[in-house]
């Protein structure tokens, strides 16, 4: 089980719903911890390197952006090569998740993609680009498209 101390609990606290919209968003968080913005970078570089954090990203909100047809793609790809074609999945543009899962008794699709477009015209057309890319070792596909947001939240730490 990984530790953590009370300023690692603090600042994941502080930055799980996202980095402030500041010219110096380090900064204003380190000043709202009592810390310096070189500590703040250097245990967030830390904690990254720990895994216990996967990334300090942008992420857009595809509704505003007017991508308002998001399906999740299911692919039924050969064992073997699923690692290597999710890689190729994960890294289109147009994909903004990508996922590798067990296969169940009565589940037969091992690789997941969520698709974003303006249109499920659009998102067909993506989800065809993805089923070209993945080639003969696609035994089967399926989309299943969001109807609304019930959570659109990570993982949240209690307390702070």
């Amino acid at each position: 089980m990984t530790v953590l101390d009370d300023t690692d609990r603090r600042l994941i606290a502080a930055t799980q719903a996202g980095l402030p919209l500041d010219d110096a968003p380090y900064a204003r968080i380190a000043a709202d911890l009592d810390l310096t913005e070189t500590q703040v970078i250097t245990r967030l570089s830390i904690l990254h390197a720990r895994g216990i954090i996967r990334r300090i990203a942008i992420a857009p909100n595809h509704y505003a952006l007017g991508m308002t047809a998001n399906g999740m793609s299911v692919w039924d790809v050969e064992d073997r090569e699923a690692e290597a074609l999710g890689e190729k999945v994960g890294a289109l543009d147009f994909v903004s998740h990508c996922y590798l899962r067990p296969r169940a008794r009565v589940w037969r699709y091992n690789l997941f993609a969520m698709l974003h477009g303006q249109s499920r015209a659009e998102v067909e057309d993506k989800r065809a680009q993805v089923r070209a890319l993945l080639g003969a070792a696609c035994r089967a596909d399926d989309i299943l498209y969001s109807t609304r947001i019930l959570k659109k939240t990570g993982l949240r730490l209690k307390g702070g």
